[in-house]
């Protein structure tokens, strides 16, 4: 695949935060323009491995030209991503994607619901929105960043599965057990995690938006590796493909057909 637009990066941190999930912090020596739910193509040193690896933005300054990127060990790429050391460079791609609607009144009720991997996007999105902000998280043993949210949110819920953490439970018991009356939801994490909000938001008539998580190729929109299915009318047969790394990964709640 040809390496169009990439530039480098310098590493100055990239450490464990669990066992399996690792933080990024890359330098691209240039002031930045990046909307929250935009994801950035990183490519492995391997000549073997082509194609990129789509990590999603934790957090972005702008001024300095640093991202903070969260990823999670899946495969040998990323296995790849967590020996680079301080100081080495990284190519990537990006800002890609299209990202979240920044609401802009302080007044909103604004509920902002991660699960896993899905968590990282939301904190710049956390940071940047206006409104009274309440966070729920769902992991499956272990949390991340919920220090990191609760400067930003005035209120931070956290579930895990297994019960090491917060409530034991999913992110979905923390929201069908609260007394929520949000005027937005933002969301990202697992398909799964994603339709139950979706079912939950729809049957309140409370806006929202979606990042989806899907398996990219290129992440430039080429190749329609990860198309979804998105709304297009007002009969359930009018629907039509969009590309999730182009198109997405935000898009708006009620328009996604899930399957």
């Amino acid at each position: 695949m040809e390496k169009k637009n990439i530039e480098k990066a310098r590493i100055l941190k990239n450490q464990a935060l669990t066992p399996e999930i690792y933080e990024m912090v890359v330098d691209v020596g240039k002031t930045l323009d990046a909307v929250p739910g935009q994801f950035l193509n990183l490519y492995c040193k391997d000549g073997s491995r082509l194609l990129p690896r789509p990590i999603s933005i934790c957090e972005v300054d702008e001024k300095m030209g640093t991202f903070r990127l969260i990823y999670k060990v899946l495969g040998k790429g990323t296995e790849e991503f967590t020996t680079l050391k301080e100081n080495e460079k990284i190519e990537y791609l990006g800002p890609l994607g299209t990202g979240f609607t920044l609401e802009e009144s302080d007044n909103k009720e604004i509920l902002i619901i991660g699960g896993g991997v899905g968590v990282p996007p939301l904190l710049e999105l956390s940071k940047r929105l206006k409104g009274k902000k309440r966070v729920l998280l769902g992991f499956e043993k272990e949390s991340i960043l919920t220090g990191d949210f609760k400067k930003v949110a005035r209120e931070v819920t956290v579930a895990t599965t297994t019960g090491t953490e917060g409530i034991k439970g999913t992110v979905m018991d923390l929201l069908e057990e609260g007394e929520y009356v949000p005027d937005r939801i933002y969301s990202c994490g697992p398909k799964g995690m994603l339709k139950a909000v979706q079912a939950w938001a729809r049957e309140r008539n409370i806006p929202m938006e979606l990042s989806l998580e899907e398996r990219m190729a290129c992440g430039i929109g080429a190749c329609l590796v990860c198309t979804c299915k998105i709304k297009e009318g007002p009969h359930i047969e009018d629907w039509n493909y969009q590309r999730v790394c182009k198109d997405g990964p935000v898009f708006n709640g009620e328009e996604v057909v899930f399957e």
